[in-house]
């Protein structure tokens, strides 16, 4: 599969209250936050972090061929344009997938309308003069799908399907079509491009993937397998197998760049060896340099694999112990204060000052002496003007031998660049104004680009 003109760098926007874009990089989307404008949001982050998680668990049970990563409702969402004429469809921005798959025109389970206010669509290869189906002699397939298969033939259509613990399932067939991107020129201009790209064609769709609850077109991934569009731009030499996001905390736009960040500059730790999703080792926790005793499950080296980042997860969830010591401490800054609980679910606080002079730092500190350095204000949730929500959780997430995970989402990944580099095998970051702009390489012409996330209605 070959991609039209240059190296390219891709990069997608991220706006929270807002539609957004960006202009100056190599191929650019408008992204838009799946819960923008919403009221009463605490819950809806929850609900939609909870049925992600259920999908982990499943994920590493039943894997897809090669590609056992979680199919999970992202929390952003981006328009691509797919085949010739170029159709528009809307997509889930996932870290925690890998597959593109958009609905097809034969699925008679696909939602219909959607919540979000948006229209969806159904891709139908006829109406496409560059649509090609993919066949399971195709190289893609066999390289997919290990080990023979009698149900997988040359001359027969090559399938996927995928079955999740929450019950969603999503099944159909891959399709070879132009993805029409939008390539940057020069700093602050772009030109049209088309790649051809593989991806699913979702033919039947069951569960959460079938409601109009939050209902979009389909899911692009930005997983590891060689599934991923990331996996596809990389091998045909477009880009490097890395990827960068910057998530603004206080205005809520941001930044995701598929492609090297050359400035600002990162520190970074390894990833867990052959692990399904991005994982890293966590070293110790410290409140304010007092620090947590962690569970022999995150400090045994055997199952460094318990803490997974993950830009699709709303908040950041701890096992009960860690969780219960990080409670106390926090609460610990305001003995005359009385936590009250919202939803159920979170501990909240009336505040009327600046949350950071109230309540302590937490810092994370991880294998060659990387910290990820977490706010009070990045930590709570503001929901009225003077009440204050801790967006810290106990996981209730466990391994397949019963050891509880922890997982870091946005909550404390904002106002950071944060960069997965599969092709050293890191993760890094470095506190960032996520407003501004950063600086992206061009592959093939070693061109630096300046990228920044800036906000337009349309």
């Amino acid at each position: 599969m070959g991609l039209n003109g240059r190296g390219v760098v891709l990069v997608i926007g991220f706006i929270v209250v807002q539609l957004c874009i960006l202009v100056s990089a190599n191929v650019v989307f408008q992204v838009q936050h799946k819960f923008a404008g919403q009221k009463g949001y605490l819950n809806a982050l929850k609900s939609h972090d909870a049925n992600r998680h259920r999908r982990f668990l499943s994920a590493v049970e039943i894997p897809l061929g090669g590609d056992s990563r979680p199919t999970a409702a992202a929390l952003y969402f981006t328009k691509v344009q797919i085949g010739s004429p170029p159709k528009d469809f809307h997509v889930q921005v996932d870290t925690g997938s890998d597959l593109l798959w958009v609905n097809c025109i034969e699925c008679e389970t696909c939602p219909k309308e959607s919540d979000l206010g948006i229209p969806l669509a159904l891709y139908d290869p006829k109406d496409s003069s560059s649509a090609k189906t993919v066949g399971c002699d195709h190289e893609f397939c066999t390289s997919t799908f290990t080990g023979q298969s009698d149900e997988c033939k040359a001359g027969m259509l090559c399938a996927y399907a995928v079955k999740y613990g929450d019950g969603s399932s999503t099944a159909g067939y891959f399709v070879n079509d132009n993805v029409k991107l939008d390539q940057v020129s020069g700093n602050c201009q772009t030109t049209s491009m088309s790649g051809n790209i593989i991806f699913g064609c979702g033919a039947k769709q069951s569960g959460q993937l079938g409601s109009s609850d939050q209902a979009l077109d389909g899911i692009l991934g930005f997983g590891q397998s060689n599934t991923s569009v990331l996996s596809q731009l990389s091998s045909a030499k477009k880009v490097k197998k890395v990827f960068s996001h910057c998530l603004d905390g206080n205005r809520g736009g941001g930044i995701f760049a598929i492609g090297e960040v050359v400035e600002p500059k990162i520190n970074t730790t390894p990833m867990v060896d052959d692990q399904t999703h991005y994982n890293i080792e966590m070293k110790s926790i410290d409140v304010n340099g007092e620090e947590i005793k962690l569970p022999t499950s995150i400090l045994n080296f055997v199952k460094k694999q318990a803490v997974i980042v993950d830009s699709g997860t709303t908040l950041a969830y701890f096992p009960d112990e860690v969780y219960n010591q990080l409670m106390e401490k926090i609460m610990a800054a305001q003995p005359d204060k009385k936590p009250h609980v919202v939803e159920k679910m979170f501990k909240c606080y009336k505040y009327s000052g600046n949350i950071d002079d109230g309540f302590p730092v937490v810092n994370l500190h991880f294998a060659n002496s990387l910290s990820l350095k977490v706010l009070p204000h990045q930590y709570f949730f503001q929901i009225e003007d003077d009440e204050w929500c801790i967006g810290f959780q106990n996981s209730n997430i466990k391994e397949k031998d019963g050891e509880q995970l922890t997982l870091l989402g946005d909550l404390v990944l904002s106002d950071k660049l944060v960069t997965y580099d599969m092709e050293n095998q890191v993760i890094g970051w470095t506190d960032y104004d996520c407003s501004s702009s950063i600086k992206v390489k061009d592959e093939e012409s070693g061109n630096v680009y300046e990228v920044g996330a800036q906000v337009t209605l349309e």
